[in-house]
């Protein structure tokens, strides 16, 4: 009897046999120099930045900083344009940006040796973008104001080391069954986003585990569209760091008119 023919995948040029499991050690290898893993979290909130700022942000000079950027890009990581004579980046999705949430919350905590680092942890602490969704105290105090005004149901907002096992075929950050309820669906068109005209290539409902507060906070198609209207009525704004976002005085007033959620500063 012949030997079967191992499968070929036709989109591969030379008809070679792909090996269809992920080269985890090299994303992590990449994700591992302490430059690079300081450019991809400047990166973190989605925006594009220069290749200027993000060596002030690794802390390398250009050249160093240009073959930093290299290589992130040929692994996919990262994306590059060109405007002018100047070059900026930008995280290649928010793939990229859950996985370096998920390797936080594992991760021990950078040593804070001035004052400037420790305003700057404290900013990241109080209320960041993940992405292009809320995270930080602030991200998870809208997610459990959501939870208790009937918008969003299925879990408590509490992460819980002990359940977060993935027993089912499931993405991380879409084992805890959030759903969007009727009524949170017309409280949302209320607040200005529509539900019905999100786009259809990412769940609707999904959440991060907060590196900082240990607990869940929003993502999905409607995190990103909330937080996109809190920027719209200017209710957040960006901070002078990258990923850090501040509550504008309006923010504070609106968010305890529309889910009853007052802040401390």
């Amino acid at each position: 009897m012949p030997t079967p023919t191992p499968p070929t995948d036709s989109r591969h040029p030379h008809g070679k046999q792909l090996n269809h499991q992920p080269d985890i050690a090299r994303a992590a290898a990449l994700i591992s120099d302490p430059s690079r893993a300081r450019i991809l979290k400047a990166l973190g909130d989605g925006r594009a930045l220069s290749a200027k700022m993000l060596a002030a942000e690794a802390g390398v000079g250009a050249p160093t900083a240009s073959a930093h950027l290299a290589k992130l890009v040929e692994a996919g990581l990262i994306t590059v344009e060109s405007v002018g004579r100047s070059r900026y980046h930008r995280l290649a999705g928010p793939e990229v940006s859950l996985a370096l949430e998920a390797l936080a919350v594992i991760a021990p905590p950078l040593p804070i040796t001035t004052l400037r680092e420790s305003s700057h942890a404290n900013a990241l602490h109080r209320s960041r973008t993940c992405y292009d969704h809320l995270a930080g105290r602030l991200g998870v105090a809208l997610m459990g104001a959501l939870l208790d005004r009937g918008i969003l149901t299925g879990h408590d907002g509490t992460h819980r080391q002990e359940e977060a096992v993935r027993d089912r075929a499931a993405a991380y950050g879409h084992d805890r069954d959030y759903r969007l309820t009727a009524a949170g669906r017309d409280a949302l068109g209320r607040f200005g986003v529509d539900v019905a005209a999100l786009p259809g290539r990412r769940p609707l409902v999904r959440y991060c585990v907060d590196w900082s507060e240990q607990q869940h906070h929003l993502a999905g198609g409607v995190g990103a569209a909330v937080t996109a209207r809190l920027f719209q009525l200017d209710w957040l704004r960006y901070g002078a760091s990258p990923r850090v976002v501040h509550l504008t005085e309006a923010g504070a007033h609106g968010m305890a008119e529309w889910l009853g959620l007052h802040l401390e500063d």
